[in-house]
């Protein structure tokens, strides 16, 4: 884990870090569906699992902006900007109705993720541990999948007062609208870092590293 502080003299966010981390502490979210078709695709035509599919693509979209890799380090009140975030996922138990945090580093590499996540999900389906260890996990951003329902909206609440900088999203159950198979998504980011351009952009990084992906990995 390595992480730079960031130059607020130099930051293009300044003004706007400032009044949403001093005079109006909030978060942005945003929800809408994507077309993960190709997607899916890909995933049974490979023999892959769509879950973790998705999980690379979303970590490889938000690690290629800054702005989705900042935090606060309150101790010594200054910006850092990580070299890279990884995922936090979590396992749910259908015995217990319970999860585990599963925590996957991110590579770029497809074929490294993917077994990584394997493993580390494997390892999280053995124990009913919840597993939190955010103290030693500072730049993760949360990963969570709601497969049971395809829902329109969802909200992420966290104290105001708090500057937490991490991504965290949250996806449901696909289902086919027009032909396309369109998945919710939901992205919630702090307002300091974040506006809803910056939230949008997610959204179209996502399509974007579903077209790079399946295009990567098309049969010979």
């Amino acid at each position: 884990m390595n992480a730079v502080v960031v130059d607020m003299e130099e930051y293009y966010r300044r003004g706007v870090f400032r009044h949403f981390s001093q005079d109006c502490k909030c978060s942005v979210s945003m929800t809408a569906r994507i077309d993960v078709t190709e997607l899916l695709a890909f995933s049974k035509r490979t023999g892959s699992r769509f879950y973790i599919n998705f999980l690379y693509v979303l970590s490889r979209a938000l690690n290629s902006r800054r702005d989705y890799r900042l935090a606060w380090d309150w101790q010594n009140e200054q910006l850092l900007c990580y070299d890279q975030i990884n995922p936090t996922q979590y396992i749910f138990h259908d015995d217990t109705e319970t999860f585990t945090i599963a925590y996957t580093i991110y590579d770029p590499d497809y074929a490294l993720f993917y077994a990584n996540a394997e493993k580390d999900i494997a390892a999280a389906k053995a124990t009913r541990e919840y597993g939190l260890d955010s103290a030693g996990h500072p730049n993760w951003f949360d990963a969570s999948c709601i497969p049971w329902l395809s829902y329109d909206s969802l909200n992420v609440e966290l104290p105001d007062g708090y500057l937490y900088f991490s991504p965290i999203v949250n996806w449901g159950r696909f289902r086919e609208e027009n032909g396309h198979m369109m998945m919710p998504v939901t992205v919630r980011l702090n307002h300091a870092v974040a506006d809803g351009y910056l939230v949008a952009k997610v959204f179209g990084l996502i399509d974007h590293y579903i077209g790079v992906l399946t295009a990567e990995k098309q049969p010979e």
